[in-house]
């Protein structure tokens, strides 16, 4: 076996006010370098095989050149000289996806000397997650009441499905097979409209500062409760409890309070009810509508953050009389970016292939399936990397 330079394989995506980084490196690189030598083994595809981690990263827009000095310091460049033994003038290139691959390709240009090659953003969401929901073991999982479990995926019968990509609005896309997908339907009530309205009502500087907020909120300050319309009793004609939520921000209306009267933490926490429950219902709604039974939640929106996909969990279960169930990914904010690491064969490297996923690194995760419960606002997919093996063409 001969010895070869090791790669480091990069993709990324930007969107609304996140980059997600995806990026691979080989079991005999370190954080200082990549250019360690690795012994490679021939697969039964007769190409070399690398093994080594996938690794996620994200960054803040407004914070780009943080991102940048990762990029720089990783040295997550993948050059065609490198690949195809074409002489070391070959351009640095680097998948993207998102809104981001157009409006900072000048800016990557400039400060690493690379471009960014666009990959369809649809195609890869979808691509990302067939990906992590035939590959990694475990990675779907249920939500509600405090309690996460893990789903067990039957690979031979997991199309179609539904796909809810909540990132600064809301893209819900029916999945039939590998390249097969149509979007059905979306909002524009979605992360964005949470982070733009909190900002405004709140002050808050960050999107993270928001959702801490929420945890310690009490959304029963402002908003207008079943009980509150029909004094203290349930609805139960039209199966209503006391505690539903009749009006979203209805008791600001009768209040004589301004804006300031109000706690931070209680508007937010009103705010990020409204729109989990909205996006939960019409989720559920799209999926009733093509008689699909698996929903998957995704986007960085969510952020692992607990009451968050409990609150969407408890709508699809309250609208679907308990039929449907909402599920979510550990890996939720990182679709387009793994599905643009994916697009590699479409751009000549056919062989380049996630061949196995061994181990799944998570954290506060349980394992096999059983119940556990999490920190009320951790993020539950935070610092995690998958362990694999990567096909590679000579």
């Amino acid at each position: 076996m001969k010895e070869r330079r090791t790669p480091t394989f990069s993709r990324w995506k930007v969107k609304g006010s996140l980059i997600k980084l995806v990026y691979f490196s080989t079991n005999s690189d370190d954080s200082s370098s990549s250019n360690d030598s690795l012994a490679a083994s021939n697969g039964d595809r007769g190409s070399p095989v690398l093994e080594g981690k996938l690794h996620f990263a994200k960054f803040e827009t407004q914070k780009i050149n943080d991102c940048i000095d990762f990029i720089r310091s990783k040295q997550l460049r993948l050059t065609g000289s490198e690949q195809h033994g074409a002489s070391g003038s070959a351009k640095c290139v680097i998948k993207a996806t998102g809104g981001g691959a157009f409006k900072y390709a000048d800016l990557f240009k400039e400060k690493l000397g690379i471009s960014l090659d666009k990959a369809d953003e649809m195609d890869c969401l979808v691509a990302g997650a067939n990906f992590l929901l035939k590959a990694v073991h475990p990675e779907a999982f249920t939500y509600m009441g405090g309690q996460k479990e893990f789903v067990k995926i039957d690979h031979e019968d997991l199309y179609p499905y539904l796909l809810v990509n909540i990132g600064s609005g809301v893209s819900m896309i029916k999945v039939d097979g590998p390249g097969k997908f149509e979007r059905v339907s979306g909002t524009n009530v979605g992360g964005g409209t949470f982070w733009g309205l909190g900002k405004l009502l709140t002050k808050c500087k960050n999107f993270d500062e928001l959702l801490e907020l929420s945890h310690q909120g009490n959304n029963r300050v402002i908003d207008m409760l079943v009980g509150d319309i029909y004094g203290g009793m349930d609805y139960t004609k039209i199966g209503l409890v006391s505690t539903a939520i009749a009006c979203s921000f209805g008791k600001a209306i009768s209040d004589n309070k301004e804006l300031e009267d109000y706690k931070p933490e209680d508007i937010s926490r009103s705010l990020l009810r409204m729109i989990s429950n909205n996006i939960g219902q019409i989720s559920y709604l799209n999926a009733l509508r093509f008689g699909l039974k698996r929903i998957f939640f995704a986007g960085f929106f969510i952020r692992g953050h607990a009451y968050t996909m409990d609150t969407i969990a408890v709508a699809v279960h309250f609208w679907s009389k308990g039929e449907a169930k909402a599920m979510f990914l550990k890996h939720e904010g990182f679709l387009g970016a793994l599905g643009s690491f994916m697009s590699y064969e479409k751009h000549g490297f056919e062989d380049l292939k996630v061949h196995q996923s061994v181990q799944q690194s998570p954290v506060g995760a349980s394992l096999g399936g059983d119940k556990s419960h999490d920190p009320p606002n951790g993020d539950l997919n935070e610092n995690q990397s998958i362990d694999c093996s990567v096909y590679l063409s000579q």
